[in-house]
């Protein structure tokens, strides 16, 4: 698959089958990744994947973390949510918590995220040579500071994504663009 293929063709997966995949596949992925653009050749992307037994402290702290926010709520609907959401996270095969240190100077910092984002997108677009699918993630967690706490991150940190990765179960069809011609100015 050349570039320009994967760019269009590359889907967000949202069902995944069950089966892990190898960490030496994970690994050329993100090796691939890093090739992303970096100021200053920083690199400030960090990588903890949680797959195995591994899910389950990390999907632990995030349903924490939704019953602290009060997404999940503590009665007897919330508890079939919690249930629901916890199955439901522990059958993704891999759970990639992207981030990086947070720079004191807003524009090193700025630099960085866009860094850090430009690895994910490689992340995606590699995998989806490799057969494997993944979805960027954003949510109220990366934001709770007990999250933090519980999965043993310093606060110093900024999460960029938690990325879902595995075997695509089934890919979603393509969803029409609008014409750059509709977004592109040149000025002259």
């Amino acid at each position: 698959m050349d570039l320009l293929q994967a760019l269009q063709e590359r889907r967000s997966i949202y069902n995944f089958k069950r089966d892990p995949v190898d960490k030496l596949t994970l690994s050329t992925i993100f090796t691939y990744a890093s090739w992303a653009p970096t100021h200053y050749m920083k690199e400030p992307w960090r990588i903890h994947v949680y797959q195995g037994e591994g899910r389950k402290a990390f999907v632990h702290a995030i349903i924490a973390s939704y019953e602290r926010s009060g997404m999940i709520k503590r009665d007897q609907k919330g508890e079939k949510m919690k249930a629901s959401m916890t199955d439901f996270l522990l059958a993704i095969p891999h759970h990639a918590l992207i981030y990086f240190p947070i720079d004191a100077d807003p524009i090193r910092y700025e630099e960085d995220y866009a860094a850090v984002s430009a690895f994910i997108q490689n992340a995606q677009l590699a995998a989806w040579t490799f057969d494997v699918g993944m979805l960027w993630t954003i949510t109220p967690y990366m934001h709770d500071p007990a999250f933090y706490k519980d999965i043993g991150l310093d606060e110093q940190m900024k999460i960029a994504a938690v990325m879902q990765i595995g075997y695509p179960q089934k890919i979603p069809n393509s969803k029409p663009r609008t014409p750059i011609e509709d977004k592109l100015t040149f000025m002259t």
